[in-house]
C-alpha cells in the first residue's frame, strides 16, 4: 500500500467517486436522449462470475428497459416492482457494467447513477487492496471516464439500511427466508470479498445448495424492493 492510500492506522475504507459517460455500458446509453434516471440501489454477488444489481429506473417504459437490457449478452433482466413509468429491476450482471467492473476489481459499489447520458459511481475500496491500483485499473479499462474524488472513511456503509429494518424483515421475509439471510450473513456471505460460498451456508443450514439460492434470491429481492420503497416513497 502507498503512503497515499495508507490513513493513520492503515485500515481505514477508501471512498471514490468516477463521472463515466461511455455509451457501450446501458447504465450510461439508456439515458442519452431520454428523459429518465436510472439509480443503483444496492448489488449483491451472484455465484462466483457474476453480480445481481438492483436498479431503480424512472422516467421510461419498463419495456424499453427491458429491450435495451435484452441486447446484452452479459446482462439479464428481471421487474420487480413497476411503477406508473418506469419500476425496479434485477438485472444479473457478468460484464457491460462499471459497477461490475470495480467489483471484479476489489471495489464495493455503493452508489450508481445516470442522467442524460452521463453516469456517476460511488464505490469503496477495502483497505486489503491498493486504491491506487483499483482507480488506475478502472481508469484504464475506462478511458474516458474521470476521478471525481477520493477519500478516506473509518468504516464501510451498511449493506442493508433502513430505520424500518425489523418491521420489513417480518413484514415482507418468510422465516424461512430470515433464517437463511441471516445464516449467510453471519456466516460472512455478505462480505467484501466473500468470506464464504453459497455451498458452506447451504452446508451449514444442512440444505442444498439449489435450495439455499432459492431462498436467498427471494429473501434478497423482497429486502430491497421493500427497502428501496420505503427509502423513496414510490408503491
Amino acid at each position: 500500500m502507498t503512503e497515499s492510500d495508507s490513513h493513520a492506522s492503515g485500515e481505514s475504507v477508501v471512498e471514490v467517486e468516477f463521472s463515466i459517460e461511455d455509451p457501450a455500458y446501458p447504465f450510461v446509453s439508456a439515458t442519452a436522449g431520454q428523459d429518465c434516471i436510472i439509480e443503483l440501489a444496492d448489488m449483491v454477488p451472484r455465484g462466483e462470475d457474476g453480480y445481481a444489481e438492483f436498479f431503480s429506473i424512472t422516467g421510461i417504459e419498463s419495456e424499453q428497459v427491458q429491450e435495451i437490457a435484452g441486447s446484452y449478452e452479459t446482462l439479464e433482466v428481471h421487474l420487480l416492482r413497476e411503477y406508473e413509468l418506469g419500476g425496479l429491476f434485477e438485472f444479473l450482471a457478468s460484464g457491460d457494467c462499471p459497477a461490475f467492473t470495480l467489483a471484479e476489481l476489489g471495489a464495493l459499489p455503493r452508489q450508481a447513477i445516470s442522467l442524460n447520458g452521463e453516469g456517476r459511481i460511488v464505490a469503496e475500496i477495502p483497505p486489503q487492496y491498493e486504491a491506487s491500483s483499483v482507480i488506475d485499473s478502472f481508469l484504464d479499462a475506462n478511458p474516458d471516464a474521470a476521478l471525481v474524488s477520493k477519500q478516506h472513511r473509518d468504516s464501510f456503509t451498511p449493506m442493508f439500511t433502513g430505520s424500518t429494518l425489523g418491521q420489513v424483515l417480518d413484514t415482507h421475509l418468510t422465516e424461512r427466508q430470515q433464517e437463511v439471510l441471516r445464516t449467510a450473513y453471519d456466516a460472512g456471505y455478505y462480505e467484501w470479498p466473500r468470506e464464504c460460498s453459497g455451498k458452506g451456508v447451504a452446508d451449514d443450514l444442512e440444505i442444498s445448495s439449489a435450495t439455499f439460492s432459492e431462498h436467498i434470491h427471494a429473501a434478497e429481492r423482497n429486502l430491497l424492493t421493500a427497502l428501496f420503497d420505503s427509502e423513496t416513497g414510490l408503491n
